[in-house]
């Protein structure tokens, strides 16, 4: 696991640590107080990574397409 702040991760990087936390916490090898610190560094990953997902989702959303389904353009987002 990195020292790395969530809100500087990539969804990639996010989800791979979270994985990793998952996994930890499902082997159930790690004292309460280190589980409790996996939970809340897991909860964080997970914020992140729905975060990115939402912001691909929407720029997804603005791409608008001709009668053929060819991409033609976006459409404007608020905040992207």
């Amino acid at each position: 696991m990195t020292d790395t702040p969530p809100s500087e991760m990539t969804f990639e990087q996010a989800m791979k640590e979270l994985e990793q936390v998952v996994g930890r916490l499902e082997r159930g090898d790690v004292a309460l107080d280190e589980s409790i610190t996996l939970y809340e560094r897991g909860a964080k990953l997970k914020k992140r990574c729905e975060e990115k997902l939402k912001e691909a989702e929407e720029k997804v959303a603005a791409i608008t397409l001709d009668a053929d389904g060819q991409p033609t353009g976006t459409k404007p987002v608020d905040g992207l």
